[in-house]
Formats: C-alpha cells, sequence, structure tokens
C-alpha cells in the first residue's frame, strides 16, 4: 500500500510562498492521481488542488486559483504544492491523499498523509 508523508510546512507572513512536498512509498506512485486538502480549526477539511498521474491536469479551488501550483514528479515519487501569494485565511493543516482517478471528492481518496501545518501571519 502507499504511503504519503509530507513536508515543507512551516510559519510565514502574508505575501510569502511555501513549497510543499509530499513523498509516496511503493513503486506505483506514476499510477494514482493526486490531491492536496487543508483544515483549519473548527473548519471541516476542504478541497484544494489535484493532479492527475501524468501531470497534464489540474484541478483548483476557486480560493486558491492563480496562487497555487500543484505538480508531481513521478521520477522522484513526490508531489508538490507551491504556494504563493499566501494569506492569513490559507492557515491550515494541509494533507496529500492518493486516488484511482482525478477528483475533488475527498471520500474518493483512499490513503492520506499525516499533514503539515501551513501558518501563514498578518
Amino acid at each position: 500500500q502507499v504511503q504519503l508523508v509530507e513536508s515543507g510546512g512551516g510559519l510565514v507572513q502574508a505575501g510569502g510562498s511555501l513549497r510543499l512536498s509530499c513523498a509516496a512509498s511503493g513503486r506505483t506512485f506514476v499510477s494514482y492521481a493526486m490531491g492536496w486538502f487543508r483544515q483549519a480549526p473548527g473548519k471541516e477539511r476542504e478541497f484544494v488542488a489535484t493532479i492527475n498521474w501524468s501531470g497534464g491536469v489540474t484541478n483548483y479551488a476557486d480560493s486558491v486559483k492563480g496562487r497555487f501550483t500543484i505538480s508531481r514528479d513521478n521520477a522522484k515519487n513526490t508531489v508538490y504544492l507551491q504556494m504563493n501569494s499566501l494569506k492569513p485565511e490559507d492557515t491550515a493543516v494541509y494533507f496529500c491523499a492518493a486516488a484511482a482517478v482525478l477528483t475533488s471528492v475527498p471520500q474518493t481518496y483512499y490513503r492520506w498523509g499525516q499533514g503539515t501545518q501551513v501558518t501563514v501571519s498578518s
């Protein structure tokens, strides 16, 4: 079974940037669609971005469109989330997850990482 580990979270000022990484175990990483989700205190987990197996198709939540970029490097078994122009409302625990197909529905993802904290100060 694939295992996912996020890294790259931290504390940044509003307007700054962070790059999150999600490293996947196993030899079949190329077969997975990957997604990023986030959950702020007291809020539901929400969709952020997703990418298909080849990296050729992506989808973004309206709240991050134009600021965040999802990408993947299958040779490194890693998916990334480049976050620019960060806002305090981006503060959350960010999770990566694996699915069989491209989807923004969290219930369709079957494997999740442990999460990494992103805090944006004003």
